[in-house]
């Protein structure tokens, strides 16, 4: 059996699975969860933690259903620790998903955010949105 993919999600990719149980992104959240290995950091635990907690996310899900999500997802991920910089992206705040991917050997960012998508490939990492990593691309 070949070994899993390893996949770096980005907290919107994570917030919109949580939020919208339907929709494709959660589809692609649970094929990963399913199929590969999910990696985090601590810089992009942190960034789940506050975004998760907003109390403008209570219109869609409860902050108790949002943070027994976040406790799943960091039982089925692995953490990794790292100190790689970079300073790729035109967005610094996302850096810190290019600094995980490189750090854990990751195949696979999956992001619909402009900023990392425009990168792909980086480093030989693909960079793809739900819709393309569902349709195999």
């Amino acid at each position: 059996m070949p070994d899993k993919q390893v996949f770096v999600l980005d907290a919107n990719i994570i917030v919109s699975a949580v939020l919208l149980p339907r929709s494709l992104t959660r589809k692609a959240f649970d094929k990963v969860l399913r199929d590969g290995e999910i990696v985090v950091s601590e810089a992009v635990v942190n960034e789940l933690d506050e975004v998760l907690r907003r109390p403008k996310l209570n219109n869609y899900v409860h902050e108790e259903e949002r943070i027994q999500f976040l406790m799943m997802l960091l039982r089925e991920s692995r953490i990794v620790r790292g100190n790689r910089v970079v300073e790729d992206c035109r967005d610094p705040k996302d850096n810190k998903y290019l600094e995980l991917a490189l750090e854990a050997g990751a195949n696979c960012i999956l992001s619909g955010d402009k900023d990392l998508l425009v990168l792909h490939p980086y480093h030989g990492i693909k960079i793809r949105n739900p819709q393309q990593f569902l349709d195999g691309e």
